[in-house]
């Protein structure tokens, strides 16, 4: 019997660090969610690695599970789209099984490897978007192929994380252009691979998967997965997108001037664009979107909300009870913080700067030290705002997304700190994987590329305060980064 569309559905799936989201959904509306966790291994100080194979067994509880939930028969199902964390470097041999634990995106690493890349290509930011830093996934192979050479020697393939999942579900190569954007390797005005920057970074061409829109089929559920998920063997699988443009797509953002920020584990503030305007020397990521003709820059912070959650374990308490104590605080007696836990990339491009208290005394409390962590990170919206420049002009209030987002006085503070409104975005439980469900449905034939273009649903806005105290706060954290840039705590 054949089915009607509107009783058709997609799963969205996303690959993040934390555990894989997949969602159920029909026109836009979630139908059901899970999420399955994942670890992260650090071997060696400044290290961030995952298996594959953990990618695997994660999707695959993920996916059995959204489905069960949503009750849908799986001849209901459509076709499944992609979203995943970015830069990772993912190893195959010639038989595409992984030689080693994939390096990840806020893997520290490859530091001297960007350097000789920069010398090697002075003018490598105008042609990939940005300046070479240690998690894209360029320098990694460079470090490889340096201290690993055995490994890299059996190197055939290299892949983004979420397109290890295409193969598992596929036993196809490929990859979109908004994931590939944060290799290095793209040109992203020609939205193909650079030769040029290919060559310099030692690879064979022959190594990188072929590239295609968000949109555009990698191949299909091959009959073992499928058996495995419960699912229709032969049901398409969508390229989908790297987690920026997904979670863009999530919130409507696939027109040019459409803007929001994430405050998860790492903090961006996107804007799309619909032509390539490179500004590097800002640590600004000038990337492809997912969707043909469009691109986004991007303000990417490593550290985004992730100091709210260390602090709090630090104090002992939850989140919300921390953001309670910053309420509490004296004003007079704020220290200051610097957020980077992990060093930090927009807008200083600095993998070796590290977190720190600044103006403590006998004084200062819990509530103060909780105060100054929530300012930091609207300190580090300051910065993001700050490296746009005058290009920086969104249209009525920005949304906010991610646990973050969550707590009234962090977006009271980003309101106040870059002089805009911002708004709380209620986009339900999907975040990036309903985007990579926009790409499934898209794929399929059941939407329209401008229905994705919208208007998110928010429900409080934050209005800029005048402030004086805290922007000289602001200027102060700006000054005590530039004095202790130079300033490693630990030995290399």
């Amino acid at each position: 019997m054949a089915r009607s569309p509107s009783q058709m559905a997609v799963i969205g799936v996303d690959l993040g660090t934390s555990g894989v989201k997949a969602v159920v959904a029909r026109d836009g509306t979630l139908l059901a969610s899970a999420h399955s966790p994942l670890s992260v291994s650090n071997p060696e100080p400044g290290w961030s690695e995952q298996h594959p194979e953990d990618w695997v067994g994660a999707a695959r509880q993920a996916i059995t599970d959204a489905v069960s939930k949503s009750g849908l028969p799986k001849e209901h199902i459509a076709g499944i789209g992609l979203s995943g964390q970015m830069h990772g470097a993912v190893v195959l041999d010639s038989a595409h099984q992984p030689l080693r634990p994939a390096i990840l995106w806020n893997d520290n690493r490859a530091v001297a490897e960007c350097a000789a890349l920069t010398d090697a290509i002075p003018d490598i930011g105008q042609i990939a978007g940005i300046v070479p830093l240690p998690g894209f996934t360029a320098p990694k192979l460079m470090w490889l192929r340096s201290n690993e050479p055995e490994v890299f020697g059996q190197t055939r393939t290299i892949l983004l994380p979420k397109d290890y999942l295409a193969l598992w579900m596929t036993g196809e190569i490929g990859t979109d252009r908004s994931d590939a954007a944060g290799t290095l390797w793209l040109d992203q005005k020609a939205r193909e691979w650079s030769a040029a920057v290919v060559y310099d970074t030692g690879i064979d061409p022959s190594m990188l998967p072929a590239l295609r829109d968000g949109s555009d089929r990698v191949g299909y559920l091959r009959d073992s997965v499928a058996e495995q998920l419960g699912l229709v063997a032969g049901l398409p699988v969508f390229a989908g997108g790297g987690d920026a443009a997904t979670g863009a797509l999530a919130l409507g953002a696939a027109s040019a001037g459409k803007c929001f920020m994430s405050l998860g584990t790492s903090g961006q503030l996107l804007m799309v664009d619909d032509a390539y305007r490179p500004d590097p020397a800002r640590y600004i990521h000038d990337y492809c979107h997912t969707l043909p003709g469009l691109w986004y820059r991007m303000a990417a912070m490593l550290n985004g909300a992730r100091p709210l959650a260390w602090f709090a374990g630090v104090l002992g308490v939850e989140v919300p009870e921390m953001l309670h104590l910053s309420e509490q605080a004296d004003p007079n007696r704020i220290p200051l913080f610097l957020p980077y836990l992990t060093g930090e990339r927009s807008p200083h491009g600095d993998p070796n700067i590290r977190g720190g208290f600044y103006g403590l005394e006998d004084a200062t409390g819990r509530g103060e030290m909780a105060r100054a962590v929530v300012e930091a990170v609207a300190f580090s919206m300051g910065d993001a705002k700050a490296s746009f420049g005058a290009a920086f002009e969104p249209a009525g209030p920005i949304p906010a997304i991610g646990g973050g987002s969550r707590g009234n006085a962090v977006l009271r503070a980003i309101a106040s700190v870059i002089g805009h409104p911002v708004a709380r975005a209620e986009v339900g439980d999907g975040g990036a994987a309903m985007g990579a469900a926009y790409l499934a449905e898209l794929g399929a034939g059941m939407r329209e590329p401008g229905s994705l273009v919208f208007d998110p649903p928010v429900s409080q806005v934050w209005e800029p305060e005048a402030d004086e105290a805290l922007l000289v706060r602001f200027a102060r954290y700006q000054a005590l980064y530039q004095a202790l840039k130079g300033t490693r705590p630990n030995p290399a």
